[in-house]
């Protein structure tokens, strides 16, 4: 089992900042075309941090063009260049499946205030 344990934490990776629920990221992360490679952003609200460890993810969830677009991505990943932090979200449940259902204003987190 150390064996295990050594190799997941030279997997896990340290420079990417903490991440809450409710929190609105820019998550930047590589997409390749063809044989093209390019960073393409996703921004939108953290509804969802599930796992730990070296099988840590998040749900990201935003609306575009009238339409609820979520997308989970691994913490860990490779893929995954940069994660920018704009807002932290005041929140008091630990998932956020009710901003599924919610349309238009309501759907905004409000901004905890340090």
């Amino acid at each position: 089992m150390d064996i295990i344990k050594n190799i997941t934490e030279e997997q896990i990776r340290t420079d990417l900042p903490e991440l809450n629920i409710g929190d609105t990221v820019r998550v930047y992360f590589k997409v390749i075309e063809g044989k093209t490679e390019r960073v393409q952003k996703f921004e939108g609200t953290i509804i969802k941090i599930r796992g730990g460890g070296i099988s840590e993810s998040f749900t990201v969830r935003r609306i575009s063009y009238g339409v609820g677009v979520e997308r989970v991505f691994p913490v860990n990943s490779p893929k995954i260049d940069k994660i920018e932090v704009v807002r932290t979200g005041k929140v008091r449940r630990a998932k956020l499946y009710y901003l599924r259902d919610r349309v238009g204003k309501a759907t905004k987190v409000k901004e905890k205030i340090d």
